[in-house]
C-alpha cells in the first residue's frame, strides 16, 4: 500500500496547487514587459521600392533605434497584399511578427475576393495606424484644362469620351475615379494597368487623358511640369501642393485616402500590444519621420489599437457599396 500522506504534506501540496496558476501569468507578464527582447519581423505586403515599402522602412528604422532591437522589413507581395496579410495572420501570436494591414488587404479584398484565407477583422490584432496617403488626379500635359469644375462640365457633355488610368481594377485609385463618376454624374472610362508605373508612362505619352495615382508616384512628374495636377483626394489641401485643390472643393463629401495600420496575429497578449502601440506612436511623433513622410505626401497616423480596428470597420462599410456600384464583384 502507498505510504499515508501527512496532514502537513497534504496542506503543502494543496498550497502548491493553488499557487501554480499564478506562476504562468507572472512569467507571461514578465515576457510582455520585456518586449521586444529580440528582433521583430515586419511584413510589408507590397513590392519593394513602392510607397508602402519606403514609408514602412522609415518607420521601422526609427522604431529600431528607439527600442534597441531590429524591426526587419520583409516584402511578401502578391494578390493585392493578401499574401502578406495572410502570412501575418498565420504567424505565432507572440508579438514578433507584425505587418502592414491597409485599405487594400483589410478592406478592398473583402469586396473583391469570394474566399479570403483570413478574416479581415477577426484574424488580426490591430496595433496602431501608421500613415494616411492621399491620391492625386493629374491630366496629360496637353489636356485642354486642369480646372476640375471645367473638366467635369466637359465630361458631362460628352460621356465616355475621356479616359482615366489607374494602377489596377479594384484599387483605391480605381475607386477614386468611380467615386468621381458617381458624385459628378459623369462617365469617364477606366483604363486599368498592372501597376502605377505603366499607367503613369501612358499618361506621359498621351495615351490616356487622366490618371489617379498615389501621390508619391506622380509627385516628381508634377513638380517637373510633365503632367498637370488637377486635384487631390484628401479632405484638406496638401502643404507640398498648396495650389492644388481637393476633389471635395467641387464635389462636397468626396474623400479617398490610402491608409495603413500595423497588425499582428489575433491572440497577441494585451501587454505586448500596449508596448508595440507605444513604440509605434513614439516613432511616428519623431521629427525626422514627420519630415520624411511629408516629403512623400503622407501624414503620420498614430491611433490606439481600438481606433485602428474601428476605422477599418468604418471603411469597409463605406467602400464596399462603392465597389459594388462600380461592378467589382467577389471572385
Amino acid at each position: 500500500m502507498p505510504a499515508p500522506i501527512s496532514r502537513r504534506r497534504l496542506l503543502s501540496l494543496a498550497g502548491g496547487a493553488a499557487a501554480a496558476p499564478f506562476i504562468i501569468p507572472l512569467a507571461a507578464r514578465s515576457q510582455e514587459a520585456a518586449w521586444p527582447a529580440r528582433s521583430v519581423k515586419y511584413v510589408n505586403a507590397f513590392p519593394a521600392g513602392g510607397a508602402t515599402d519606403v514609408l514602412s522602412r522609415i518607420l521601422c528604422q526609427r522604431m529600431s533605434e528607439i527600442c534597441g532591437q531590429s524591426i526587419v522589413v520583409e516584402n511578401k507581395a502578391g494578390a493585392g497584399g493578401v499574401l502578406g496579410a495572410d502570412s501575418v495572420a498565420k504567424s505565432a501570436p507572440d508579438g514578433y511578427t507584425v505587418g502592414l494591414g491597409g485599405i487594400a488587404n483589410n478592406v478592398l479584398c473583402v469586396g473583391s475576393y469570394a474566399k479570403l484565407p483570413y478574416h479581415a477583422a477577426n484574424d488580426f490584432t490591430f496595433i496602431s495606424g501608421m500613415w494616411q496617403l492621399p491620391n492625386i488626379l493629374s491630366a496629360r500635359k496637353d489636356f485642354f484644362s486642369q480646372d476640375l469644375k471645367e473638366l467635369l462640365a466637359a465630361f458631362k457633355k460628352e460621356p465616355k469620351k475621356y479616359t482615366y488610368a489607374s494602377a489596377g481594377f479594384g484599387t483605391t485609385l480605381h475607386l477614386s475615379g468611380e467615386m468621381m463618376n458617381a458624385m459628378a454624374g459623369v462617365e469617364v472610362m477606366h483604363v486599368p494597368y498592372k501597376g502605377a508605373a505603366p499607367a503613369l508612362n501612358d499618361l506621359l505619352g498621351g495615351r490616356v487623358d487622366l490618371l489617379f495615382d498615389n501621390l508619391p508616384g506622380s509627385l516628381p512628374s508634377v513638380k517637373a511640369g510633365l503632367i498637370r495636377p488637377v486635384a487631390v483626394t484628401s479632405k484638406k489641401r496638401l502643404p507640398d501642393l498648396p495650389d492644388v485643390p481637393t476633389m471635395a472643393e467641387v464635389l462636397p463629401g468626396y474623400e479617398m485616402t490610402s491608409w495603413a495600420t500595423m497588425i499582428a496575429p489575433a491572440g497577441v497578449a494585451a501587454g505586448v500590444i500596449e508596448r508595440a502601440n507605444a513604440l509605434t506612436v513614439k516613432a511616428l511623433a519623431d521629427d525626422v519621420v514627420k519630415k520624411r513622410y511629408a516629403e512623400l505626401g503622407a501624414s503620420p497616423w498614430p491611433t490606439t489599437p481600438q481606433e485602428a480596428a474601428a476605422y477599418r470597420e468604418s471603411e469597409e462599410k463605406r467602400l464596399l457599396p462603392i465597389m459594388k456600384a462600380a461592378g467589382i464583384k467577389p471572385e
